[in-house]
């Protein structure tokens, strides 16, 4: 598939969908009712600069061919993109905005998109942003195009920042005996110097009280057993933690959460921007089955056994939800007070409505 083809596919069709890595099959579900486009087909590192700190390749590009180009030289994707192992590609995480434990310290994917290409709906190739920050001006397309579902337009190139890469990592789990204590417990480190790399938790049984956090830090096999300690003993006398141990299995630990493999294959899955304020209302909702609370509360992943109560949920607390996975026939669940300006940008950028409005 090259570009010329997809902007002909959509000029000739009624309606297209863009289908990557099939690992958020909840998305394409109407591909029975447009014509599918196969981004796999449009793979490949354009441009790979490690001083400069940058990568660029084609949307249908595996997030996994990224990740090992940029750890040759000791670098990496910071946010945790999710499914990377199963296949997730660059253009559908930008799509989906499905970055994961990481963006605790470092932000989500939006901090670290610089430049895109895409095909609006009327077959025209556009640039936004470029392939350095400091070349980046006017309206800032890349960040908007960041959880935009494919309603503007099918992403074809994408420019992303590394980092350099800790040289190690060191994980605790701490135990508390309710999530009101997890959640005062990351109020507590909040303003504390520990420069944790990701915080994240949930309850150990949806019927009990005592619920688990996870603290990453990296840095320096020099530094780290110290700032271990220093952690450690904090957590022991600022917070209710019952018990605190370090993972002997830290990376196998956190890909099998970014992988969402405590999700257990459940049918619905979905993601859920929330504020830790909210955290515990959300917990409450007697539809969600198990829950992962990322980056300090401020994201949830959660499966769920009946969506369209969950979407009240969702409604009720002011709250909005994304299916990943699942039968739904709203991939959008709960609030959608943005949609008026949604509805206003793809009229100028798809005025002949030829992606789905997901």
């Amino acid at each position: 598939m090259t570009i010329e083809e997809i902007q002909e596919l959509i000029r000739s069709s009624t309606q297209v969908v863009a289908v990557g890595g099939k690992t958020k099959p909840a998305l394409s579900q109407a591909v029975d009712t447009a014509t599918p486009i196969d981004m796999t087909a449009l793979t490949g590192i354009v441009e790979y600069e490690p001083d400069e700190y940058t990568i660029t390749a084609k949307a249908g590009t595996r997030l996994k061919t990224l990740a090992d180009a940029v750890a040759a030289n000791q670098q990496y994707l910071p946010f945790d993109p999710l499914f990377v192992q199963d296949g997730a590609t660059i253009g559908g995480t930008v799509a989906a905005n499905t970055g994961g434990s990481g963006r605790f310290r470092y932000g989500g994917l939006r901090d670290f998109i610089l430049g895109i290409y895409f095909v609006d709906g009327s077959g025209n190739l556009v640039r936004g942003g470029g392939k350095v920050v400091k070349n980046a001006s006017g309206f800032d397309l890349p960040k908007f195009m960041v959880g935009s579902l494919g309603r503007y337009g099918i992403l074809t190139e994408v420019t992303l920042k590394v980092f350099p890469k800790p040289a190690e990592y060191r994980t605790l789990e701490i135990t508390f005996g309710s999530l009101e204590d997890a959640l005062n417990g990351t109020f507590a480190l909040a303003n504390q110097p520990f420069e944790m790399d990701a915080l994240d938790f949930r309850r150990v049984q949806r019927d009990g009280r005592e619920t688990t956090m996870w603290i990453r830090l990296g840095g320096l096999h020099e530094s780290l057993p110290g700032r271990i300690g220093r952690l450690t003993r904090w957590l022991k006398e600022h917070t209710e933690s019952q018990s605190i141990q370090e993972l002997t299995f830290e990376q196998t630990f956190w890909d099998g959460i970014n992988q969402t493999e405590w999700a257990h294959g459940a049918q619905n899955l979905v993601k859920i921007p929330v504020a830790p304020r909210q955290l515990q209302a959300l917990d409450r909702c007697d539809s969600i089955t198990r829950a992962h609370y990322y980056a300090a509360g401020n994201g949830a992943l959660v499966t769920a056994d009946d969506l369209e109560r969950l979407s009240e949920t969702l409604t009720g607390l002011n709250l909005n939800g994304l299916v990943l996975r699942g039968e739904s026939d709203q991939a959008i669940l709960g609030k959608k007070g943005w949609i008026g300006l949604a509805n206003r940008v793809k009229t100028a950028l798809d005025p002949h409505h030829k992606f789905l409005a997901i």
